[in-house]
């Protein structure tokens, strides 16, 4: 992270941190993850942030309830292209295929498109789904993730990354953790002691960053 990054709130307690925070969080089961995710999300849009959202089984009418909840205009964010919500398959899975290189280049330019229109910054939650595991391209997920940390510091989305821990083994999650410098415990965004650098971890892909 970039100490000169815009700081926002992330939603999960009195601190900021620097726009352009990789986050992770393993969860148990749907409603910890919607509480962690509306957290997330409506506290960039409460400071005039670009949010999106990919996440399945996660209703329209949850976001609004929501919204009312919080005093929030859901036609005006939709006028402003403020939040979207999209399924996992359709963003990660494109056309059958996981592609990190795609996923970058959407993460950057969905960045550069919410400064240029104005807003302060930009977040987005994704939650990730088994379906990786069986996926053309899966493979290369940790790869990835270790490539958005790098991306990030140029490109300061603010970034939670959800994965169900019912649906990966314990050795992969414990990969995950080594991917993210941060990660929600307790309700709170604390300092991943399991982080790995990504140049390091890079380099056990055999990717030259």
């Amino acid at each position: 992270m970039c100490s000169s990054h815009t700081m926002v709130n992330l939603g999960f307690a009195e601190a900021e941190l620097p726009a352009g925070t990789h986050i992770c969080q393993i969860y148990s089961d749907d409603r910890e993850r919607d509480e962690s995710l509306l957290r997330f999300l409506f506290a960039g849009l409460h400071d005039g942030e670009r949010g999106a959202c990919f996440s399945n089984d996660f209703s329209a009418d949850v976001i609004e309830a929501y919204c009312d909840r919080e005093g929030l205009d859901i036609m005006r964010l939709r006028e402003r292209q403020a939040l979207s919500v999209s399924d996992v398959s359709s963003v990660y899975f494109k056309d059958g295929v996981f592609n990190p290189d795609v996923m970058l280049g959407l993460l950057e330019a969905y960045h550069d498109k919410a400064k240029s229109d104005g807003f302060r910054a930009a977040r987005v939650v994704g939650e990730m789904t088994a379906e990786v595991n069986d996926i053309q391209g899966g493979k290369r997920l940790l790869e990835y993730e270790s490539r958005v940390s790098l991306l990030l510091r140029k490109k300061p989305v603010t970034a939670m990354c959800q994965y169900n821990a019912h649906a990966f083994d314990g050795a992969m999650i414990m990969e995950v953790l080594r991917v993210h410098p941060m990660m929600i415990v307790s309700g709170a965004v604390v300092r991943n002691p399991f982080f790995i650098q990504p140049e390091e971890y890079l380099k056990r892909c055999e990717y030259v960053v």
